[in-house]
């Protein structure tokens, strides 16, 4: 096979193409083969990449032709005398004059049967492509996009030949259009171009050899005209492309000599920089033991490896398979659409027909397969499936339906072998295929192939099945949202590694990384060809871990073309965070490619049964003693007379609060079992909790009332004080129901649900009042340590320094230690939780009782 099919061939059964042998083994590997029967050069798969090889380019020193603007008189005749031609091929290179988009003649050859013969013409798009149609014994193929116009040198060929009218337009070495049917209709045998015509460049003939008219004349350069009486292969056209002359069956070789020149063109002698040769791949020379180049489309033999352990997982999968995928397949199908045994079966060449019926009949058995989890072998078969369509050519012309449904049908089989269950099989085959992101490299290639051609005709197409999908518009995007992406790293028999995770533990116990996005493909395309650009996304997580439990990380996957073993990685390089919020990240790259943004999950330290009853019977005792204090002080309030006071009142609102939400909270567990107790229980706590600390920031604004003047009554701060200390919490509460309502309450306890972020309906309010009673206790401590140095001052005007040290300490301490729980200051220590299990410790013996 040329070199493309067999790397091709060795990737569709999970194998690579050889890898150059070590110095030391070049020999014993050269009788090994011979003693097979194995001669000349075998193909080698280079370990920098043969696709990323640089292109040698040379400098060619041509006569340009310039055609300034558009005129009648400005041509340019080829003096060579034509034979008839069955078939034929011109090939140039030029620069498209990209200042209209009037209809130019790139070349015309007339004789006395037909004027329009043989031609050329072109034009620029709305969109900015030059179009280029094609013209023989009068009959005209359609206007079809060949490269962008954009100033710059470009590389064409077009080809006919007598039978069926068989022809095509190539573009910058690329094969842009073909059809057949460019001859005479039917009953006429179609005709050769006929002989001894006068081809003229740069202007349309409307008589022979003349009467030119300005508006289709050519406007623009042109260099290295040759014309031969033969198509030539995709192999000779990339030769010419790249300068080098093909000989065989050459009527017309560009030369100054051989043109006639109007006198209005210009003829410049140019060092034109010709694109790259041929691309010449490694072959290991048997027999020599050396090491060569050749042409890369030659017919090589080639040799298919495996590493042991891929080699051995491989045979494995064969022999524990039930093959009851690929049976139920052929029974829907009642034929065979893939062969049991996959791994020694020749592949049957993939055309888009067969293409579309295999996916067909694979979808609907995964989608109504009696087992859910697949068998590593049905992985297997599925992903050769998926290998061999991706590979399918499918040219312009085909049916656009068929090309919808077959990335329909592509990406449902993508969305059902990458459901979540089938995890541990894709772990079972992790040496062979190297982690799920391998479909993501495969439904990459398939876009590429299906995109240019979907879009032809509209601006936009998308394709999804559940978390699997495509959209593109000059900008091709894929995302896979499915579960065993986001695993495909939590896996210790996984082949994926994670490269420059720049990221510091903190003294924590480090848990792994996961892929906590959804996984995006994205891609810019510009005349068919990708191009990269700079890219920024934002992805919300999949993942929900507490602050503190994990660092996100902007990641790309890097294909590892480099390595013997394939396969890829994630890496951070040339990507970075914008942003990092607990639901989502935003990252910048500087490159399209494959992203996710993978979590590095940090253990929030597990803790044992024991710690867990310990700290649910310190909450109980703590918040039973607190209650049983709070109902003695409010009996107090009330039977003993204190005066009425603000403060009393407020004291008194605050008891009440806080020693419903402790009752609640105590009895709360008993209510998980009930869903409607749960939620009831929840909301009450959820209002009663609310309440203390909007009774708490009364308390802190009561002391502000005493330490700053306010212009405003007691009775009408007393209204304030209920609208805040009980409307407030009424409000939130209710907003919070009204637009929660379904995923109000946590899954496994009656409180406020934090995956949902509807915890943020209690945690933000209880942020800002502990914010403000901070403030106001910093205020208070100052006053207060004012006064006490004055009054140290006053009374004991000759005490020590280390007495009124002493005095200001106590002046400090004093309104901390009595104001922190008032305030619900003792709170602020629930952020510490996660560090250690000591703070948890402090937080529930400070806050049960507060």
């Amino acid at each position: 096979l040329d070199w493309w099919h067999a790397d091709r061939y060795c990737e569709q059964r999970f194998a690579q193409l050889l890898f150059e042998p070590q110095e030391s083994e070049e020999g014993s590997f050269s009788k090994l083969l011979q003693s097979h029967h194995i001669r000349g050069s075998v193909w080698l798969n280079e370990r920098d990449g043969v696709l990323h090889k640089p292109r040698r380019r040379r400098d060619h020193i041509v006569p340009v032709l310039v055609f300034g603007d558009k005129t009648d008189t400005k041509y340019v005749k080829v003096l060579s005398d034509f034979p008839a031609l069955p078939a034929v091929t011109a090939c140039a290179h030029l620069q498209w004059d990209t200042r209209t988009q009037e209809i130019a003649t790139v070349f015309s050859y007339a004789v006395p049967a037909f004027i329009n013969e043989f031609q050329l013409r072109g034009f620029v798009d709305e969109e900015g492509f030059v179009r280029f149609a094609l013209i023989v014994h009068g009959h005209h193929s359609p206007y079809l996009p060949m490269f962008r116009a954009d100033g710059r040198w470009h590389h064409f060929c077009v080809t006919w030949q007598q039978e069926n009218g068989t022809w095509a337009i190539y573009a910058d070495g690329k094969r842009r259009a073909s059809a057949s049917g460019l001859c005479a209709a039917a009953p006429a045998a179609p005709q050769a171009i006929y002989g001894q015509g006068t081809f003229i460049i740069g202007q349309d003939q409307d008589t022979l050899g003349g009467t030119f008219g300005e508006k289709e004349s050519f406007s623009g350069n042109i260099t290295d005209l040759h014309i031969w009486q033969r198509v030539l292969s995709v192999e000779q056209i990339e030769k010419v492309r790249s300068c080098w002359v093909v000989e065989q069956d050459l009527v017309f070789e560009w030369s100054s000599n051989t043109l006639e020149v109007e006198s209005t063109v210009q003829e410049v002698t140019a060092q034109f920089l010709c694109p790259g040769p041929v691309e010449e791949c490694r072959v290991f020379e048997v027999g020599s033991s050396g090491f060569s180049y050749a042409s890369c489309l030659q017919s090589l033999p080639y040799i298919c490896r495996y590493r042991k352990d891929a080699y051995w997982q491989l045979k494995k999968a064969q022999l524990e398979s039930s093959h009851s995928l690929v049976g139920r397949m052929n029974t829907l199908a009642e034929r065979t659409v893939i062969p049991e045994n996959i791994f020694t079966s020749d592949v049957q060449d993939m055309n888009l027909s067969l293409a579309l019926g295999a996916l067909d009949v694979l979808a609907t058995v995964l989608r109504e397969g009696e087992t859910p989890v697949l068998e590593s072998s049905d992985l297997l078969v599925v992903l050769q499936l998926l290998k061999q369509v991706s590979d399918v050519e499918v040219q312009e012309g085909e049916e656009l339906e068929m090309l919808e449904q077959l990335g329909q049908y592509y990406v449902e089989v993508t969305e059902l072998i990458l459901e979540e269950q089938n995890i541990e099989t894709w772990s079972s085959v992790s040496q062979v295929i190297g982690g799920p992101m391998a479909v993501v490299e495969l439904c990459d290639r398939m876009v590429s192939h299906l995109a240019p051609l979907l879009t032809a005709g509209r601006t936009r197409i998308t394709i999804q099945h559940g978390n699997v999908g495509l959209r593109r518009v000059v900008v091709k995007n894929m995302w896979f949202g499915s579960g065993s992406l986001q695993h495909c790293l939590s896996h210790a028999g996984s082949s994926t590694g994670v490269q420059d995770a720049a990221a510091s533990d903190g003294g924590q116990k480090y848990l792994g990384t996961m892929v906590g996005t959804a996984v995006i493909s994205s891609t810019l395309l510009s005349d068919y060809q990708e191009i990269s650009t700079s890219v920024r996304y934002h992805l919300q997580h999949h993942v929900q871990v507490p602050w503190g439990g994990l660092i996100s990380m902007c990641f790309l996957w890097f294909l590892l073309h480099v390595s013997p073993d394939a396969g890829g990685m994630w890496s951070t390089a040339g990507c970075s965070v914008v942003t990092s919020l607990p639901d989502s990240t935003a990252c910048f790259c500087n490159h399209t490619t494959n992203f996710a943004v993978l979590l590095q999950v940090y253990e929030m330290r597990q803790r044992t049964a024991k710690e867990e009853l310990t700290l649910q019977t310190l909450t109980f005792i703590g918040c039973g003693v607190s209650f049983c204090a709070l109902i003695v002080t409010f009996i107090l309030f009330l039977a003993v007379g204190v005066p009425k006071s603000e403060r009393a009142t407020v004291h008194k609102n605050l008891i009440f609060a806080l020693a419903s939400a402790e009752a609640l909270l105590m009895f709360s567990e008993l209510a998980k079992t009930n869903q409607v107790m749960c939620f009831t229980v929840t909301a009450c706590l959820h209002l009663f909790f609310m309440a203390a600390f909007s009774w708490m920031l009364v308390e802190g604004l009561l002391l502000w009332s005493k330490v700053v003047a306010v212009n405003m009554s007691e009775d009408r701060r007393m209204k304030f004080y209920y609208v805040t200390g009980w409307g407030l919490p009424v409000v939130i509460v209710g907003a919070t129901l009204a637009t929660s309502f379904n995923k109000y309450v946590a899954d496994n306890h009656c409180w406020l649900n934090v995956q949902a972020n509807i915890i943020w309906a209690f945690v933000g309010p209880v942020l800002f009042i502990l914010a403000v009673n901070t403030f106001v206790l910093f205020r208070v401590v100052m006053v207060t340590v004012s006064s006490a140095r004055r009054r140290s001052k006053m009374l004991t005007p000759n005490s020590s320094l280390e007495n009124q040290i002493g005095i200001q300490i106590w002046a400090t301490a004093k309104p901390i230690l009595v104001l922190l729980p008032v305030l619900g200051l003792t709170w602020v220590c629930g952020v510490l939780v996660h560090l250690s299990i000591v703070w948890a410790y402090v937080f529930i013996v400070l806050n049960s009782l507060q």
